[in-house]
């Protein structure tokens, strides 16, 4: 009777300690994250940026509801790591515990459960991407991106007229272009290129898609805040890939077509064809069509 007491006593004191453990490693990572001065979107979805277009909205949602879902999961396997590291940890030099050649209805667990996650995950994606992907044909602009080593060449098509950035290269500086776009109307984006595969991307808008020789990529969205964004090359395209940047600059409609007015005033009027650029820092008005 006394052994069983005793055993009890053991078995209770063991859980108290295992309890105690885990709250204080929870506490400890809390504290850890507190002292890092991140915001929760910085801590736990990695500081996406703020959304800049109606459609970002939906790669945000996926995004933070792919975390979530991995952070719950994470969190659950660590704390029975844990569990049973502190449970089951050996207490005498020659204990040896129980052997189990199978455990069904656990074997069944870890092969459902994350069947049934991974295709959440696919039919979430699969949903998300074709919505984005769908192209309407009713857009209210229609941009021509031009990706080529190393700059950026916008054609404004309805406007019949361009800009172009001056390529980084020997003696050259290069000068990044400015893309404009008028607030709250939806923009189709055609994409070519004449040398490598480069990938236009706005992290603003929450969309990249790669800008792929002999082929046309395009895509619609709706910039919807007034402000100035960061573009870059999102595919590493030679030499000066990490120069080859550009802005994008949102505007009221007004402001708008007074840059397309500059632009016709500069001459800059037609469309530069992604075949007629040259990759070799061509002056831009060697490059007009």
């Amino acid at each position: 009777m006394d052994h069983d007491v005793a055993a009890r006593l053991r078995t209770k004191t063991q859980r108290s300690r295992s309890s105690r453990v885990l709250v204080g490693t929870a506490a400890l990572a809390l504290t850890g994250l507190a002292l890092t001065g991140c915001t929760a979107n910085e801590a736990f979805f990695f500081d996406l940026p703020e959304p800049a277009s109606v459609e970002a909205p939906i790669i945000q949602n996926l995004w933070n509801g792919s975390w979530i879902a991995a952070w719950a999961v994470g969190i659950v396997t660590w704390g029975l790591m844990i569990w049973a590291a502190i449970a089951y940890r050996r207490r005498h030099a020659n204990e040896v515990p129980e052997q189990t050649k199978y455990n069904l209805p656990l074997e069944a667990l870890y092969t459902i459960v994350p069947l049934i996650m991974i295709l959440g995950l696919f039919w979430f994606t699969a949903r998300d991407q074709s919505e984005i992907l769908t192209l309407d044909n009713d857009q209210q602009q229609t941009v021509g991106v031009v990706g080529f080593r190393w700059s950026w060449a916008f054609n404004y098509v309805d406007q019949d007229t361009y800009d172009v950035g001056v390529p980084y290269g020997e003696g050259s500086p290069g000068e990044p272009p400015t893309l404009y776009l008028p607030v709250d109307e939806k923009i189709r984006f055609e994409l070519n290129s004449p040398d490598v595969i480069h990938s236009f991307w706005v992290p603003s808008f929450l969309f990249k898609m790669d800008v792929v020789p002999g082929k046309t990529n395009a895509f619609e969205l709706t910039p919807d805040k007034i402000g100035t964004y960061a573009g870059k090359c999102a595919e590493l395209c030679g030499v000066d890939h990490a120069r080859m940047l550009f802005q994008v600059k949102v505007v009221e409609r007004d402001e708008f077509d007074a840059k397309m007015s500059e632009l016709r005033a500069k001459g800059q009027t037609g469309k530069l064809d992604s075949d007629r650029i040259n990759s070799d820092g061509q002056r831009p008005e060697e490059r007009r069509l």
